[in-house]
């Protein structure tokens, strides 16, 4: 079966979506299924990334004149992180896929829709669309929504009839590690205490939210024998300042990029500080306990939901982070508060989710 993903990674897009695309692919890969991606070459895409895991890559022309480019992460002018207009993507993408015919098409982006579905739909197979918004029509066999909170119900008049809907963290898109430490992690945590707080905003973190969290963390109470693992991707444009921030650290903070062991690192942590996006179903998968940040529009409603579910605290704003980090932090010491915050993360998602997936994909059928 051949399966083709259009998404796209940016500075201002971030790098999620490419990251679960890549986490089905391997999956598909590894079960003898072949794969390419489709992205516009944005500053900060994942080019290299997807190549180095032997996948064929398409690298649509940039177009930065009408690419987004503001300093606000919370935007949800989602249409302009195409970067083009709907149709001459459209008509790139057909060009780039109508020789290699695939079976499938996974669609992630919150810029595409079911006009511009559409127009691929005589090429592939059948279309699968991963979102996170419900808030445009679709024409695909598959959609699949991952966030807490979510119900099938609102899609109803987004989808074709027939749409199957693969709603909920059961169907998160995790890579096998994560499921494959969950008892370890979990085992860890009988008797949870914070010593070791894992730091991650997001591969990119183009304000620096991460610098605001050192800076908060530094006015906090927390014990000189705290240890920090900060967390950044290498198109990070504040890396080299959270860096230098780092070593004047009252305690032992670490920064490591790229990593590739995000799976062993939440087992380590007993807190993690980061963004209220796709990551928190891995911290889930693993009985992590979070305070969680929200950068975007699109990562409220999951953020209150796990709010609601105790598995986390949710931080609204950003650039209240002296004001509100500390307190927080505070209130995590209060006995079995770390305990409780990780039974309920853990009963959130077991990290099967790109199997379950993927069987749907197979149940759905591809190319006729």
């Amino acid at each position: 079966m051949r399966v083709a993903f259009r998404a796209d990674a940016s500075v201002q897009i971030g790098t999620g979506h490419v990251m679960r695309c890549l986490t089905l692919a391997d999956e598909l890969t590894r079960q003898g299924h072949e794969c390419r991606f489709v992205c516009r070459e944005h500053k900060g895409h994942l080019g290299e990334l997807i190549t180095s895991k032997g996948y064929g890559l398409t690298l649509l022309p940039s177009c930065s004149d009408n690419e987004l480019d503001t300093k606000d992460s919370r935007s949800d002018n989602y249409a302009r992180w195409l970067g083009v207009p709907g149709q001459e993507d459209a008509r790139q993408t057909l060009d780039a896929l109508t020789p290699w015919q695939p079976d499938w098409l996974v669609v992630d982006h919150y810029a595409l829709d079911a006009e511009w579905e559409r127009a691929l739909a005589n090429v592939v197979g059948s279309i699968m669309v991963i979102d996170d918004l419900a808030n445009r029509c679709h024409e695909c066999a598959l959609l699949l929504d991952q966030n807490l909170g979510r119900v099938a119900s609102d899609y109803d008049d987004l989808l074709p009839n027939d749409c199957h809907r693969l709603i909920g963290p059961g169907y998160a898109l995790l890579r096998p590690e994560f499921a494959n430490l969950r008892e370890q992690s979990m085992n860890r945590r009988q008797q949870p205490a914070l010593k070791r707080i894992l730091i991650s905003l997001g591969g990119v973190d183009r304000n620096n939210v991460t610098g605001q969290v050192l800076d908060a963390i530094s006015e906090s109470a927390l014990p000189a024998s705290t240890e920090l693992d900060i967390i950044m991707g290498a198109a990070a444009p504040y890396l080299d300042e959270v860096r230098q921030q780092a070593a004047r650290m009252p305690f032992r903070a670490t920064v490591s990029v790229n990593v590739t062991d995000m799976a062993e690192r939440m087992c380590l942590a007993d807190l993690s500080i980061g963004a209220a996006g796709g990551t928190s179903w891995e911290r889930c998968c693993l009985g992590l306990p979070a305070v969680l940040i929200v950068l975007a529009e699109n990562q409220v409603a999951g953020a209150t939901a796990l709010a609601a579910s105790g598995a986390a605290v949710k931080i609204d704003d950003a650039d209240q982070l002296g004001a509100t980090l500390p307190s927080a932090l505070v209130a995590l010491f209060e006995p079995g508060r770390l305990e409780r915050m990780s039974d309920a993360a853990a009963g959130i998602t077991d990290g099967d989710g790109v199997f379950r997936a993927l069987k749907a994909m197979g149940a759905a059928g591809g190319r006729d």
